[in-house]
């Protein structure tokens, strides 16, 4: 992680947004700037009739620790006196639908914040503080503005795992403060999982005193297999939640908790084995990935899931409590005789039913304590619950599926939202679980997929960033992780993003950074870094790098380090032959940035047409078919942007080499990397033409011989007259019992196709 990133100076001053240069994030909905500039000094005084509420002390603290200046609260300030006023309980025509909106008015000689509500005056706050920069002078200009400001979105939301990795509650703290700062109002809060029981429940303290603690962890990446032996672990005591709930309320944040059931519950079962199907016994699951043994649902299951569930509802007053619900493997409900009881007797129709009939058991308890559910996507299977609302996280179908039966959905993609997957290129990045989404995807998120009706959008609440931690285990990560993309999705889930403005947005952002070094944020600079696209060209590829100021870019394509003295990149590099490009930013002829560096391996298929007969999934898709043609082979241990991923489908690719050459080899990569569902395919069949449509078989490789060679495959046959290759792989179809991932689709992960 240790890189040398750029420490951005003053060519963003020049850039003005409006008459000023405010960065504020997310963008209000209206914003208009005036003349002039209210001054910010020792003896300005915080007005407000409620001289002891949170807000007023907060304003206080907070520009206490930006500026150093301790300002008075005051309920009558005396003449002449600069005033920051803070006004609650704005009468609007229906004030209970106006609770998060606001306005800020910065004139000469003071500032009204204004708002229905004191979360609109809290959001109020938090603009202005955008507004007061970080320094300690006798005098801090504001620039005059008017704005009136409200969110599109009800739901926006941070998740953090604390199941593979424990966070103190310190941290927690400052996670909730972030949120905060970018006017996010949900936290959800992941307690258990099969690595780690989380939370104390009184009823049944084994679940901490043995489920909180696991005697080894993985290290590196799960392909490796490689383990620790140290005891880890930790737990939140219900005071220290119950401390954390009143922070998070105070800061106008409702905290949902998700206690994981039926499945991810190893931890639970390792202290109360007899929940299970099996009996055990079990030890804390000190592997990532998803395991066999699940809850039994059997009534002494349900018992001890209401009675946890009664102790969490305590603590927590949330309207939603999150029950998992994921990645449920049903290996053991099939060979348990109470579960086939119960199917028999229910009339139920197969395992996903029994599941479905564990929810709805839940639902209703939870709904007699006037609460609802909310759970992941897979909880549609065999029926969704009444009442239940759906976190659509596999992708966008689940949402718009729960949506249409008139069910409210949190979206939470994979493809946008995960901030588990890498940001930068992932050469370039600590280890992450795979995929690729950086700042720019992320602003590119909209909630509500174009399949919906007017209608059945209002049942999208808004979304939220999952963040897991197989691969964070400290605060520092986690942060690195988080920052910079949740500002970009908070402006999403504001209403304000566009993306034909993302520059300005970059731009805003980047001024943010600062804000981030006085907090002591550990955040990621990879927007700052070189990364490059590729596109067809003549022979070959043309390599375009990018960088927040292009100009900056020197190259090499000898594969020696990029110098002051190397070529100033201008235009995309045409690759015709066998190279290594390496790239990085410099400023004042002293590089700025990590280098990135690209093999490129040209074979005769390099930058050809291709055509797939089937989309990747978006999740895994940059570049589309052309990725498996553009000349640069993916990281095996870093499947992030140079990978194609299918989900539940087949590789069909056919390349035109635009005219009949001799060909007699292939090779082709694929993935397996079972945690996360991507297994090798069952077969992949290469073909040839040398005319129209007229293919013949020339090779099949087996399933055992990709894991002879693991994954890395070259195919020679007899020499063939050849204008098009078709290379069609086969998805390893739905995971078997036994299998992370079991009964779901698999993941298939193809890379470069090269001709010889």
């Amino acid at each position: 992680m240790k890189h040398k990133y750029i420490l951005l100076t003053l060519f963003l001053t020049a850039i003005c947004f409006g008459q000023s240069t405010v960065s504020l994030i997310p963008m209000p909905q209206k914003i208009s700037y005036q003349s002039g500039s209210f001054v910010l000094h020792s003896k300005t005084v915080i007005q407000t009739n409620d001289v002891t509420s949170f807000e007023a002390l907060f304003l206080k603290e907070s520009i206490k620790s930006q500026t150093g200046l301790e300002l008075k609260i005051v309920k009558e300030a005396p003449n002449n006196v600069a005033t920051i006023t803070l006004v609650f309980d704005v009468k609007y025509p229906d004030a209970t639908n106006f609770k998060e909106d606001y306005t800020v008015e910065v004139a000469a000689k003071s500032i009204t914040i204004k708002a229905a509500k004191n979360q609109g005056v809290f959001y109020g706050i938090q603009t202005l503080l955008q507004l007061i920069p970080f320094e300690h002078q006798s005098d801090i200009k504001i620039p005059c503005l008017k704005l009136v400001d409200h969110p599109k979105f009800k739901w926006r939301g941070m998740h953090l795992d604390v199941g593979r990795h424990f966070f103190p509650a310190e941290f927690i703290k400052k996670y909730i403060d972030y949120i905060a700062m970018y006017k996010m109002n949900t936290f959800h809060w992941h307690l258990t999982e099969d690595q780690g029981w989380r939370i104390e429940i009184k009823k049944y303290p084994k679940l901490t005193q043995i489920g909180a603690w696991r005697d080894g962890s993985m290290v590196g990446h799960y392909n490796e297999q490689k383990f620790d032996s140290l005891h880890y672990g930790g737990f939140y005591t219900q005071d220290e939640i119950k401390e954390i709930v009143a922070y998070a309320t105070a800061r106008h944040i409702t905290i949902v908790p998700e206690i994981e059931m039926p499945g991810h519950s190893l931890a639970a079962l390792a202290a109360y084995p007899e929940l299970s199907c099996t009996g055990g016994p079990f030890e804390v699951g000190k592997k990532w990935g998803v395991f066999d043994d699940v809850y039994c649902p059997k009534e002494e299951t349900f018992a001890f899931l209401e009675n946890v569930l009664t102790e969490v509802m305590a603590l927590f007053p949330s309207e939603y409590i999150h029950i998992g619900g994921d990645e449920c493997p049903k290996t053991r409900w099939k060979n348990c005789t109470h579960c086939q009881k119960i199917i028999a007797e229910k009339g139920l129709k197969d395992e996903h039913e029994l599941q479905s009939y564990f929810i709805q058991r839940i639902e209703k308890f939870v709904n007699s304590k006037g609460r609802k559910i909310i759970g992941w996507d897979e909880i549609l299977e065999g029926g969704l619950a009444p009442n239940a609302a759906v976190m659509s996280w596999r992708g966008t179908e689940g949402g718009i599926l729960a949506a249409k039966e008139k069910h409210f959905v949190v979206m939470t993609p994979g493809s946008h939202c995960y901030f588990d997957h890498y940001q930068g290129e992932p050469k370039n990045e600590p280890i992450a679980i795979g995929g690729y989404t950086n700042v720019e995807k992320v602003y590119a998120f909209n909630p509500i997929p174009k399949e919906l009706t007017p209608e059945e959008a209002t049942y999208i609440l808004g979304a939220q960033a999952n963040v897991w931690t197989e691969y964070m285990n400290t605060p520092e990560h986690v942060e690195y992780m988080i920052m910079p993309r949740m500002a970009a999705l908070s402006e999403v889930l504001w209403g304000t993003s566009d993306t034909s403005k993302y520059k300005n947005f970059e731009q805003r952002l980047i001024q943010h950074f600062s804000v981030y070094d006085h907090k002591g944020i550990n955040y990621s600079k990879a927007l700052f870094e070189v990364t490059s696209k590729v596109h067809p060209a003549e022979n070959g590829v043309a390599f375009e790098l990018q960088s927040v100021h292009p100009k900056g870019i020197k190259y090499t394509t000898d594969g020696s380090e990029p110098s002051a003295s190397s070529l100033v990149y201008e235009k995309p590099i045409l690759v015709t032959a066998n190279q290594t490009i390496k790239a990085a930013y410099f400023e004042n002829d002293k590089v700025k940035s990590a280098t990135l560096e690209q093999l490129f391996a040209i074979s005769k298929s390099t930058g050809k047409t291709i055509e797939l007969l089937h989309q990747p999934h978006e999740n895994y898709g940059i570049g589309g078919g052309f990725t498996l043609v553009d000349g640069m082979k993916g990281n095996t241990s870093k499947f992030g942007r140079d990978w194609l991923g299918f989900w539940g489908k087949d590789l069909h690719a056919t390349i035109d080499l635009g005219t009949v050459l001799t060909v007699s080899k292939v090779e082709i990569s694929t993935l397996t990397a079972p945690a996360s569902w991507i297994y090798y395919p069952k077969n992949i069949t290469i073909w040839v033409a040398e005319e129209g449509e007229n293919f013949e078989q020339v090779a099949t490789i087996t399933a055992e011989e990709m894991e002879q060679n693991n994954g890395k495959l070259v195919v020679n046959f007899d020499k063939q007259r050849v204008q098009k290759i078709r290379v069609i792989a086969q998805n390893n179809g739905i995971i078997p019992d036994g299998k992370p991932g079991a009964g779901s689709n698999s993941w298939l992960f193809i890379d470069e196709i090269s001709v010889e």
